[in-house]
């Protein structure tokens, strides 16, 4: 589980003004971190996702977000070399080949880049019920990190 923000009570936390989530190939990770972040700190923030490979979308993530009332609508997955906008406030890598990518790509700005890493739901086998429980984990933790990391602009 990824630390919370322990060296500035959550109170006198500032939220930045646009986060990355950067996960393999922009299908699973990422895009359920930049849905929840969306519902989670409102559209005052600019929140994007992207992948370090080339994706397709996955149905097992339309699933678990349509659970808890969320959605990707029409979004696909797409690459970070294909982002309009490249600067933003914090980086967050969700898979061990995108925080090394991330790293590459800030080590001349002052980004702040954060590694929360999450398992790969993809390596579970079994039911179709099993499956959906991997990646309703994985959801879980990056919900859990989201609220530990940013305050909700909804408070």
């Amino acid at each position: 589980m990824p630390p919370a923000d322990t060296d500035t009570p959550a109170e006198e936390r500032r939220d930045p003004g646009s986060v990355l989530f950067v996960c393999g190939m922009n299908s699973i990770r990422s895009p359920m971190a930049e849905a929840m972040a969306r519902d989670i700190l409102g559209p005052g923030t600019y929140i994007a996702s992207a992948g370090v490979r080339p994706g397709t979308r996955d149905p097992f993530v339309d699933a678990v977000l349509n659970e808890i009332g969320l959605d990707l609508g029409k979004r696909q997955p797409q690459l970070l070399d294909d982002l309009e906008d490249g600067f933003f406030d914090v980086i967050v890598t969700l898979a061990p080949e995108a925080h090394h990518r991330a790293l590459e790509l800030t080590r001349t700005n002052a980004v702040d880049v954060i590694y929360w890493p999450m398992p790969d739901p993809t390596v579970a086998t079994g039911t179709r019920e099993q499956i959906l429980e991997s990646y309703r984990d994985v959801r879980d933790r990056i919900r859990t990190a989201i609220m530990a990391r940013f305050r909700s602009r909804r408070d």
